[in-house]
């Protein structure tokens, strides 16, 4: 007697109820996926974030700063939006105070 595939039939076992414990197994790999990302990618993110905020925060005249552009000066006024950077004797530029990227420790730029 020769059986085809479609000839042999299973039986078809009813799945048992998830409960809790199972909904629970099945969205452990996702927290888990989600808890590496937060500590790997949002969190440190998130703590350069408030950094760069304090940093622009708390630049005042006299600093030394270089911006995002790449330009290095020492800082002649400092508004709200905007500081004045002297990048030369004599030339100074306007730029927004969220341009900064770093602060230079004093005395890094020679006498302009």
């Amino acid at each position: 007697m020769n059986l085809s595939p479609i000839a042999t039939a299973y039986a078809d076992t009813a799945a048992a109820p998830a409960g809790p414990e199972a909904m629970i197994v099945q969205f452990l790999p996702l927290i888990v996926i989600f808890g590496i990302f937060y500590f790997l990618l949002i969190r440190p993110q998130m703590k350069r974030a408030k950094e760069q905020r304090a940093l622009i925060a708390s630049v005042s005249k006299g600093d030394e700063v270089v911006t995002n552009g790449g330009l290095a000066g020492r800082v002649m006024q400092a508004g709200e939006e905007y500081l004045h950077l002297e990048v030369a004797e004599g030339v100074v530029v306007k730029v927004q105070r969220s341009a900064v990227a770093l602060m230079l420790p004093k005395g890094t730029l020679k006498k302009l």
